[in-house]
């Protein structure tokens, strides 16, 4: 079964002590499980944020704007995966999730 694990720091980080299920709601199903995190996993998120937030400060907007726009192709290159993912976490047709794709990518 997949899990779903945490991703800190460039990396995925060391596998969970505790993970819960994921059900479809359109199925019923078990279709992962995901890591559930805890106060020291907290802590490195907010540790690992702290150390380059000065970094991402001293970007200058051109820079910060090709990020993004290079995020947003990522998004719109993956539109159908993430569709699916969005159909099967929340139970709804996948055509109505491209909607939800679509709207995000309004936002980037």
């Amino acid at each position: 079964m997949r899990t779903i694990d945490h991703f800190l720091a460039g990396g995925v980080t060391a596998p969970a002590v505790r993970t819960h299920k994921v059900w479809n709601p359109s199925t019923g199903e078990v279709q992962a499980e995901v890591a559930l995190g805890d106060a020291a996993l907290l802590d490195l998120a907010v540790e690992n944020a702290k150390k380059v937030q000065p970094a991402w400060a001293a970007t200058n907007p051109q820079r910060r704007a090709r990020v993004m726009f290079e995020f947003k192709r990522l998004v719109e290159a993956n539109k159908q995966q993430l569709a699916e993912l969005l159909a099967s976490e929340h139970g709804k047709v996948v055509d109505d999730a491209h909607g939800d794709v679509q709207r995000g990518l309004e936002v980037i």
